[in-house]
């Protein structure tokens, strides 16, 4: 892979034992890839997108072109997805909801965060972890919270019947490995949020997972929840990958459940952060949120998951009390296991390469390269 950051180091410890879809950018264009047993296949002649692709799974790599080990594979890799919807869940675990809670009543004022965060942990703390969503004791839980006053938005979606759902980011503008991740210029409190991202088909079946980036603007949302879509949707504000691995024999939405996700921040000036999220505390069961993402809705070209995040970093990175806010320059690692790693650069959303590759420009490069045809081929 070209750049300073190796494929090869970012792929999972068994890489050559499963299965993968992904993207590449060819001379042609953004082509599809699927890769079993360690060598990538050009997909693009079969399955001209990588929507197309899952819903003809399963499907034999010899169908496409072999382009070789994937450790030796020379095209730059994208976002392994393309026409799918980008959806999130937000609120999905505990300690996040707390943390909501802190940049509600914090009104986006990082320097105000560390003493609410106190009082909230020491009054709900340990009540909120125990409870189930949408059940009779979170009911009795919210409403000795709206009698001392704590109720809060982020507590709804946190216990109550309803998850939080919303659309992360626009058809085609994920980054992949490698790119630069963009923050708005205007925020001063804001973080990663890293993901397990499960991938759907269009008849709402859990194919695949990979990692994401869920770039977060505390001050943002903090000052009001209606400012979700500019705390949330940035240019080269979500990032996809290495690549999506394919639930098989050996890799189950089980492994989901109990993925163990670390995150690395290096920043410029040396500063330092670690962090584990452990999807086994998870509120929701990862196909109960598909379900509630499905309910009433339809998504003829499958749809992108994000689970939600444990991690909240509240490590001081300058003045005591402030928190954790990203740096221009900071090196963003994302990792488990069974998906690989997934790394990138912060800049600023107005400094990020712009998004110039959309759905009218992916039309018009498959036609060129004639293979909206063979699509139309193979769905007839």
């Amino acid at each position: 892979m070209p750049g300073e950051i190796s494929l090869l180091d970012c792929l999972p410890a068994d890489w050559r034992s499963g299965a993968f879809l992904g993207r590449v950018q060819t001379a042609a264009g953004p082509s599809p890839i699927l890769v079993v047993e360690g060598v990538a296949y050009d997909m693009s002649r079969v399955a001209p997108t990588v929507a197309q692709l899952v819903e003809q799974l399963p499907l034999a790599a010899s169908a496409g072109e072999a382009l070789g080990p994937l450790e030796t594979l020379d095209l730059p890799l994208l976002s392994p997805v393309d026409l799918q919807c980008i959806k999130a869940c937000g609120v999905t675990f505990a300690l996040s909801a707390l943390e909501r809670v802190i940049e509600e009543r914090a009104r986006g004022d990082a320097s105000a965060a560390a003493d609410i965060r106190g009082r909230l942990e020491e009054r709900v703390g340990g009540s909120i972890r125990a409870v189930v969503p949408g059940t009779p004791e979170a009911a009795a839980l919210k409403a000795a919270l709206i009698e001392d006053g704590l109720w809060s938005q982020y507590l709804e979606v946190a216990i109550g019947p309803d998850a939080e759902v919303f659309t992360k980011s626009p058809v085609l503008s994920t980054v992949g490995l490698g790119a630069e991740i963009g923050i708005r210029s205007d925020s001063t409190w804001n973080n990663p949020e890293p993901e397990v991202v499960l991938v759907v088909n269009a008849a709402g079946a859990a194919i695949g997972a990979t990692l994401g980036n869920d770039v977060n603007l505390r001050d943002f949302e903090g000052r009001s929840a209606l400012l979700l879509g500019k705390a949330k949707d940035n240019n080269a504000s979500c990032s996809l990958g290495p690549l999506i691995r394919l639930f098989d024999g050996d890799f189950s939405i089980d492994d989901v459940r109990n993925a163990e996700v670390g995150l690395t921040i290096d920043g410029p000036e040396g500063y330092r952060l670690v962090g584990v999220s452990s999807m086994n505390q998870i509120s929701r069961d990862p196909l109960e949120l598909v379900r509630q993402t499905l309910s009433e809705h339809q998504y003829p070209d499958g749809f992108t998951l994000f689970l939600g995040t444990l991690f909240a970093p509240v490590q001081d990175r300058d003045d005591p009390g402030r928190g954790f806010t990203h740096k221009v320059g900071d090196i963003v690692a994302i990792s488990t296991p069974r998906l690989g790693k997934l790394v990138n650069k912060v800049v600023t959303s107005k400094d990020a390469a712009p998004w110039t590759f959309g759905l009218t420009a992916l039309m018009t490069n498959l036609a060129t390269r004639g293979l909206l045809t063979v699509a139309e081929k193979e769905t007839a």
